[in-house]
């Protein structure tokens, strides 16, 4: 979703939504992975019921890898992905359903976006290339050469599902996976205490989860880390970008350069996105006393999806006053509750949008538009003015001084070792004339002195001063920080003039088209597959005047286009070669009728921003009827092949052959019924649906051929495959957001004192680490301390994790902790004492240490202190990392389920303290 730094303004607000995964990693013997068994309980401590896969979330890393060389051929690319979703199945171990989705046609709204994507990508790459092509003349120049470095399942578990919807079923994967859990939704037989697990990155993937109003819904999605080392694009090496690139050969990884495939890099990790806890976080936020009418959390909640849509989409541009880095989505909730008194109710219902309320809270942003300008413009020249005065810091402390060849600093990720100094007299002496001429004459200061008086290129390199007033910054005609705003906007955007009611009225009018459809394709599906937004920019807040007249139904019977139709509306005519030779000269001749929907040049208007991937492509918009008139002069020199592709397909749902599903499939298979059939829902968890004998079935007990070269054929399969339809409704039909009767809320996760961030006198905040809220994390005891008091070095500025650790509880340490607002003094022996927070009562039973049998020694006084000594944990609120940092990962932990043994039984014998 077209919302940039959504999913980082998400998680710094709502911090313990976010959950690093548990993986169980495959053991090796002998150099052969041995598969994990996905029927043990879930490392993760948490059962999943269905997994949803949102396949172009994995296509493209895999396709496209930013970390490492991409792959060399469709074979290996499809490797990638089995092997992804093999790591990411192992991670859920879902237990019902695994339901894949790749992105069909899209809806018309999304085919601009698309278009854009795809255009500006095809100019990028042009520049790229001509970058990559002039860097390798200047190589070559040089007399160097460019050195090049370069799913399926026999045996499904029992009573486990699978459905797949590829590329030929219309609509985008993460819309037909909410599609099918709306319509399951609505069957009797549902199971309301279903556990989804949805994988992708996606920002609107949060806003869907929460739109389905279920319990228990969490996402699986790659762990971002920023600034992650990418190889050089002409030469596939790390350590540098393609305009630093020398064409210098690979050097050898180890003596034997068994080191070479390896990379410098971690491999990606996983986290999951708990929106039951978010759902929490939503609750104490948006609840409001004192309204006029009574209070319902699930339309609140659908209210915040609705006003997460005016900060960006992929159908709408976002409005010119509302920026999430500026706390947009924050002001619009402030407003919210401050106004949601007046309106009477709540702006929208199960996908439809109430406009005259939304008129309201639209026009009190409009009320304060003009102070967001003038805010975001001191913003920025602050920004400015801060990075002027570190560039001129930086400049002022950077050494006057790089040494060069031998000594000359290596960039960091060159994994080679060590290289031993030639000659490091003559090297040392360069260095000493170089700094001696530096300080004695003029002379250039970029060269150095051989020992006979000559200037050598292997001297210092004397780094350039950057001039921080020299970048050129984007001219802004708009200023909306100045008075007259408006009238400069739509004469720059629009070229219209302010004053043009009837134009601004259309602009206003198409957007809230465009919010009414993007709300029902959330909550509904569908609403027009022909609809888009025909405009490059977004209206004024204070323009949403007098729409609550305005329409908001749409044409009904829509069908979405053909795949090739589809293609021709997005890709660029650098992409022709995907397409039929007579549609592909569509894109290219200068007599086609549609030649100007494929410009070769384009404008990309940066509207306040500073990169070019950040402003706006000036495309034209393809005109749907003259595009299918062009088209159907070229129809008839489709081959069968492409008549194939260019035609819509279905789902197809496979099990295996121990699911009790499958003995119906194969008796449908026997009799050759040709007519759709209903799933016998007691026989598949519940699902409903229609089942059609597919013509290219998979059977048990037949050989399934791969179709990649490097797979082999499955020999031993145990899986049917059959056509599959979700349940049918009629058009008017209205999918009710609300909880399903017999849903069981979650167990609370967020502690009283988590809203406010602190807690315990104000000790730094900590999230839940685990899905399980009942686990304590690893600690050291009173002994291991001692230990560590012993064997450890006590003096200060001693490096060291444990340098300055202090012996908790030792006899005679200095060391006291800060006593609480009216806490009274007690013994030293006692002062790391604390009592239980009280609002988590009692221990639970199968929490409390088992009294000791009978004929152990008692248990002192002493020992029961200790005891509930132990109940308090320091790392609880404090991390390493200090304060709201990120959790530990597990492996940094003791292993799950281990317990801390006493230290001294840990250390060698002939090291163990005395007592």
């Amino acid at each position: 979703m077209g919302v940039p730094a959504f999913f980082r303004w998400l998680s710094r607000k709502y911090p313990s939504i976010i959950v690093n995964c548990v993986e169980e990693k495959a053991k090796e013997c002998n150099g052969v992975k041995a598969p994990i068994d996905t029927s043990k309980p879930n490392p993760n401590e948490v059962e999943f019921d269905n997994l949803y896969l949102d396949m172009n979330g994995i296509i493209h890393p895999c396709t496209h890898p930013e970390d490492k060389p991409a792959p060399k051929n469709e074979d290996e690319m499809m490797v990638a992905i089995f092997e992804y979703i093999d790591r990411i199945f192992n991670i859920v171990r879902p237990r019902r359903l695994l339901y894949m989705a790749i992105d069909g046609v899209a809806p018309r709204a999304k085919m601009n976006q698309q278009r854009s994507r795809r255009f500006r990508a095809s100019k990028e790459g042009m520049e790229a290339a001509e970058e990559k092509q002039k860097i390798r003349r200047e190589i070559l120049a040089k007399g160097r050469t460019v050195t090049m470095f370069n799913l399926y399942s026999s045996n499904l578990t029992v009573s486990f599902t699978v459905i797949l919807s590829d590329a030929s079923a219309p609509g985008e994967g993460e819309h037909k996976i909410m599609d099918y859990i709306r319509r399951q939704r609505a069957q009797p037989n549902h199971d309301p205490n279903t556990h989804h697990c949805l994988c992708g990155a996606d920002a609107d993937l949060i806003m869907l989860g929460l739109a389905t109003h279920e319990p228990n819904f969490t996402i699986i999605r790659e762990e971002f880390k920023p600034n992650k080392p990418k190889p050089c694009a002409l030469c596939n090496q790390m350590g540098h970008e393609v305009k630093d690139c020398q064409g210098l050969p690979r050097e050898k990884q180890g003596k034997h350069d068994q080191f070479a495939d390896s990379l410098p890099i971690a491999e990606q990790e996983f986290i999951f996105i708990r929106l039951c806890v978010l759902r929490e976080y939503l609750e104490r936020e948006l609840t409001m006393a004192s309204l006029p009418f009574t209070f319902d959390f699930e339309r609140s909640v659908d209210d915040w999806v609705f006003m997460c849509f005016f900060v960006g989409n992929d159908f709408l541009p976002h409005l010119p006053s509302l920026e999430i880095r500026e706390g947009a989505i924050d002001r619009l909730v402030n407003i919210y509750k401050n106004v949601v008194h007046k309106t009477g109710g709540y702006l929208t219902e199960s996908g439809f949008v109430n406009l005259q309320r939304v008129q309201m809270i639209m026009l009190a942003v409009g009320e304060v538009e003009d102070s967001i300008f003038r805010k975001r413009k001191d913003d920025d020249d602050n920004f400015k003015r801060r990075q002027k005065e570190k560039r001129k810091r930086m400049k002022r402390d950077q050494p006057s001084f790089i040494p060069g060849g031998q000594f000359s600093p290596q960039a960091l990720g060159n994994r080679s070792s060590p290289q031993a100094i030639s000659n490091p007299r003559q090297a040392a002496f360069e260095m000493r004339m170089h700094d001696r001429q530096n300080s004695t004459t003029s002379s250039s200061p970029n060269t150095s002195l051989t020992s006979d008086g000559s200037p050598s290129l292997a001297g210092g390199i004397k780094r350039k001063a950057e001039d921080s007033d020299s970048e050129p910054e984007p001219e802004d005609n708009i200023r909306l920080w100045e008075t007259g705003w408006k009238q400069r906007y739509y004469k720059n955007k629009f070229d219209v003039d302010a004053s043009d009611e009837k134009f601004r009225r259309k602009v206003v009018q198409s957007y809230v088209e465009g919010l009414c459809w993007v709300l029902r394709y959330y909550y509904q599906g569908c609403a027009s597959w022909n609809w888009y937004y025909p405009f490059h920019y977004a209206p004024f807040a204070s323009d949403f005047e007098g729409i609550a007249d305005m329409p908001s139904d749409f044409e009904k019977g829509s069908k979405p286009f053909k795949p090739l139709e589809q293609l021709m509306g997005v890709f660029p005519a650098a992409s022709g070669n995907f397409l039929p030779p007579t549609w592909r000269k569509l894109m290219t001749d200068p007599e086609s009728s549609i030649i100007d929907f494929y410009p070769e040049d384009f404008a990309i208007d940066l509207n306040g921003k500073k990169y070019a991937w950040q402003g706006v492509a000036l495309l034209p918009f393809v005109d749907e009827r003259r595009l299918r008139a062009a088209l159907e002069e070229v129809y008839p020199d489709l081959t069968p092949e492409e008549s194939r592709r260019n035609s819509l397909g279905g789902d197809v749902l496979f099990v295996g052959k121990h699911h009790p599903l499958c003995d119906f499939i194969v008796e449908q298979y026997k009799t050759k019924n040709t007519e759709p059939v209903d799933i016998p829902p007691e026989l598949c968890h519940g699902i409903q649906g229609k089942l059609t004998l597919n013509e290219n079935a998979v059977l048990p007990d037949q050989t399934v051929e791969s179709p990649v070269p490097m797979l082999r054929d499955l020999a031993q399969n145990s899986a049917v495959s059959i056509s599959f339809k979700d349940p049918q409704f009629d058009e008017d039909f209205v999918f009710k957001a609300i909880v399903l009767p017999g849903a069981k809320k979650p167990a609370p996760v967020l502690k009283p004192g988590d809203w406010e961030k602190t807690n315990n006198d104000g000790r730094p905040w900590r999230p839940q680490l685990s899905f399980n809220r009942d686990r304590k994390p690893v600690h050291l005891d009173q002994s291991a301390f001692r230990t560590l008091g012993h064997t450890m070095p006590r003096e200060r500025g001693m490096p060291g994790m444990y340098a300055n650790a202090v012996p908790l509880g030792t006899y005679g340490s200095p060391y006291t902790r800060p006593l609480l607002s009216g806490q009274q003094q007690i013994p030293k022996l006692l002062s790391n004492l604390r009592p239980q927070e009280s609002w988590r009562g009692p221990t639970p039973l199968f929490q409390q240490t088992p009294q000791r049998t009978a004929g152990a020694a008692p248990l002192l006084a002493w020992n029961r202190m200790l005891q509930s000594q132990n109940q308090y944990q320091p790392s609880q609120y404090q991390g390493l990392g200090g304060p709201m940092s990120y959790p530990q990962r597990p492996e940094d932990r003791m292993d799950r389920g281990r317990q801390p043994c006493p230290a001294p039984l840990c250390v060698p014998l002939g090291k163990r303290p005395m007592p």
